[in-house]
């Protein structure tokens, strides 16, 4: 591969065709690096295949094929009429499924064979890609290979990534695809690496490696300059700093390293370092690392700023419900807003996928007897209850084991609540929770660890006799009563509590107007409940608000009630301490203001102080809210559920203890060029470090900018924070590009809680607004915490 560590003789790489051509091809370099040169999937997504889009009754045949270099497919007409030039990266694929199995292929694919289908599922907010091959081999070559790539590109270390980037990247600049590069392809390669390199100091770098005089560099020559582009001398300094003149660091000097790291350090510690990253045999037999194998444990997991313990469930999983943050979707069925987006299974899909253990299904009358899912008053698609409770079967436990909570809003009447309770137990079967646990102490709720495999239903509960079996009344959906009451105060007050809901307002009414026409299919029993349904709700019992005087002095922890963001605040601003004792005993439910027509979320920490449990998002809607959310439950294995700490679990409990955090921001690498279509734009990026926590802790900082440099950037700043409860903090790194007469633009970014991060020299790798990977891009920095 271009840009290896060691310089090497290799057989020139077979001339790729033009763009648009379809030609035979061989595998090259990537896959040599990737030991896929001569399989049998890989060679058949070379030459591409015809393969049809089936997005509608109509499904359009275009030709995909993989290029070169391993990482990227792009599609083109079939007649070649206006050849495309879309492209997806099989680093933004989550997973490939086979079959009917994605909604598009169940609603549009009963045409095409099911053997035949396949679906591409992308990280972030990307549609998946339904698609028919022509034939059932061309769909396994194309599953099995997406996979093998997939797989080989997950198993990458970070200098490999970084490797085979840079190949893609030559590849893009070799503009005659002669696998040689004049000066004015390599000028063209620096612009695509977000590089304002000086004519004359990129000439004098070219004539450097140039050693034939040809001027044109190839082989051993482009490898030699990639390898001058990619040099770290701030881990060079540092190397330097603990091996001594000798440039060679033995076991006894990274043991000193280490200890100056926080970490393990002992000389059995320091040799399995040493024989696990270093590069060089000889070096690796004598217990001596060099320089290349410093930067390779550097950019491994093990210099990751993620604490790696915490990527596995490590806390303690047997305490209630309640004293756990649990993840959580507000209208999980949207895929965009809630005026007009659409509905969608696959929505559940992914938010299961992230980790979400509580998803909310809207419900309401539907044909034929059927329940359907959407939001109500509103233009968006419906979808079957049936299909959604298919989905949660499928895709509840792949991610987590732990419980799955699912928020029922009942807008159907008696006959259609017994139909959801007969498919929730038929879909479901044993994963239903129907009866309380055996031996479950009644004064406190059963913990994640007792409920695991379990789907919980979060509804309104009958009184015990019921009584009569149909037609009996229950409260209002605690959640739409709450709404009710909320409108009613708002028309009260004399203030408003913020501009922006005032504005919201005039939005709700004018939005009003437009769709009064819009009348969603509630029966005239939706306020009784159905026995059935009820049999379902065990310890998520949906109730209004008692009000906390009643709710402290009589607590049921089998209760719970739900809280507009507004009505949530207000809690916490006129009772903040009781608010929490309330969280101790019993769950609550935060949620967004039904306001907000465009699905925008509000800042969840503020509810996680609190002691809030579920603190509901729109997960469709990305933003520094969804950052905060993801970087909450990063720790503990993405696993849904986070131990809240211990002042938030217990009144009598010592609160935190003071921390001073200090960040030096040291250098990023391989920033994404944000304007890929105007060449000669790079970017001028700075860092802004920002600190999410108890109201005093909340702060932000940045350093300067530097321009024209996204590929290799130096701030060497450091920014110092004061925390008073540091296990609440996140902290969130964020990558903009200075702009001095508008907004700046995001880069990416990067959140974790304070608990989870590691001291020392750390690498962030960073992600995009949707949460995808932007690698190879990453920043380093250094870290030092220090207890008060």
């Amino acid at each position: 591969m271009i840009c290896g560590r060691r310089a090497r003789p290799g057989p020139e790489q077979p001339r790729s065709p033009p763009d648009g051509a379809g030609g035979p091809r061989r595998a090259g370099r990537a896959f040599r690096k990737m030991g896929l040169t001569e399989d049998e999937d890989i060679q058949l997504m070379l030459r591409g295949s015809l393969l049809r889009k089936v997005k509608s009754r109509r499904a359009k045949e275009r030709l995909y094929r993989l290029q070169e270099d391993g990482m990227t497919v792009w599609f083109e007409r079939r007649f070649r009429r206006a050849p495309s030039k879309q492209i997806f990266s099989v680093m933004h694929i989550e997973g490939v499924r086979q079959g009917h199995q994605s909604e598009g292929l169940r609603k549009y694919g009963s045409s095409f064979p099911e053997r035949h289908c396949f679906t591409i599922v992308f990280k972030g907010k990307r549609k998946n890609l339904d698609l028919a091959a022509r034939g059932e081999e061309d769909a396994q070559h194309w599953v099995q290979g997406l996979t093998k790539l997939m797989a080989r590109l997950q198993a990458m270390n970070q200098r490999e990534k970084l490797d085979h980037w840079i190949h893609g990247i030559l590849q893009r600049a070799d503009k005659n695809k002669d696998n040689k590069m004049c000066f004015q392809e390599v000028k063209s390669m620096l612009r695509m690496i977000n590089i304002d390199m000086n004519d004359i100091y990129a000439y004098k770098l070219f004539k450097e490696c140039d050693r034939s005089g040809d001027e044109r560099l190839e082989g051993r020559e482009l490898e030699e300059f990639c390898r001058r582009l990619l040099r770290r001398p701030e881990l060079e300094e540092l190397f330097g700093h603990y091996s001594g003149e000798d440039c060679v660091l033995s076991a006894e000097e990274l043991r000193e390293f280490l200890r100056d790291q926080g970490e393990e350090a002992t000389l059995r510690q320091a040799r399995a370092i040493i024989h696990a990253h270093e590069l060089n045999e000889k070096a690796r037999q004598q217990d001596l690392m060099m320089l290349d194998g410093f930067m390779m444990y550097l950019l491994s997991a093990a210099g990751d700023i993620l604490n790696q313990e915490h990527t596995k469930v490590h806390q303690d999983m047997s305490q209630p419900l309640c004293h756990y943050f649990i993840s959580s979707s507000h209208n999980t069925y949207l895929t965009h807003n809630q005026i007009g987006g659409t509905s969608s299974t696959e929505a559940y899909v992914r938010a299961l996928m992230t980790g979400c253990r509580c998803v909310e299904l809207d419900c309401w009358e539907g044909a034929d007897g059927e329940p359907v899912i959407y939001h109500g008053h509103t233009l968006t698609s419906k979808i079957l209850f049936r299909d959604v409770i298919e989905c949660i079967r499928d895709y509840a436990f792949k991610r987590s084991p732990y419980p799955v909570i699912l928020s029922l809003e009942n807008h159907c009447g008696l006959e259609q609540q017994a139909t959801m309770a007969r498919h929730m137990k038929a879909i479901l079967g044993d994963m239903l929770l129907t009866q309380p646990l055996d031996r479950q102490d009644p004064d406190n709720l059963p913990s994640p660890e007792q409920l695991k495999g379990k789907v919980l239903v979060k509804g309104k509960k009958l009184p015990e006799p019921w009584g009569e079996p149909r037609g009996v009344t229950a409260a209002p959906d605690p959640e739409e009563e709450a709404e009710e009451e909320e409108k009613k105060e708002d028309e009260e007050e004399e203030e408003v509590e913020e501009e922006e809901e005032e504005e919201e307002r005039l939005q709700e009414r004018s939005s009003q107007r437009s769709l009064q026409e819009i009348q969603p299919l509630q029966a005239k029993d939706a306020l009784q409940v159905a026995p059935e349904l009820s049999a379902v709700v065990v310890y998520c019992q949906a109730v209004p608000f008692p009000g906390l005087a009643q709710a402290l002095q009589h607590p049921r922890p089998c209760e719970m009630s739900s809280f507009s963001e507004r009505k949530a605040r207000r809690l916490i601003k006129e009772a903040g301490p009781a608010f929490v004792r309330y969280n101790a005993r019993q769950l609550s439910r935060v949620y967004p203001l039904g306001l907000k027509m465009n699905s925008s979320n509000y800042n969840p920490q503020e509810m996680w102080n609190a002691g809030c449990q579920l603190v509901a998002l729109n997960f469709q809607t990305p933003g520094y809210e969804m950052d905060l959310n993801a970087g909450r439950f990063l720790g503990n294995g993405c696993c849904g559920y986070v131990l809240k700490p211990p002042f938030l679990r217990s009144p009598h409990v010592e609160g935190p203890r003071c921390l001073v955090l200090h960040i030096r921001v040291i250098t990023a690498q391989q920033l994404p060029k944000l304007n890929q279509e105007k060449r000669s734009s790079i970017v001028d990026p700075f860092v802004r470090v920002e600190i999410h926590g108890v109201p005093a802790d909340c702060s932000k900082q940045q350093t300067g900018y530097r321009s024209n440099n996204g590929f290799n950037p130096r701030w060497e700043e450091t920014l110092t924070f004061q925390l008073q409860a540091p296990e609440l903090a996140l902290v969130r790194f964020v990558v903009e590009d200075h702009d001095s007469t508008s907004c700046n633009d995001f880069v990416g970014q990067f959140t974790l809680p304070l608990a989870s991060m590691r001291e020392g020299y750390r690498h962030i790798h960073l992600l995009s607004k949707d949460g995808a990977s932007l690698s190879p891009a990453t920043l380093f920095v250094h870290v030092k915490c220090k207890r008060l």
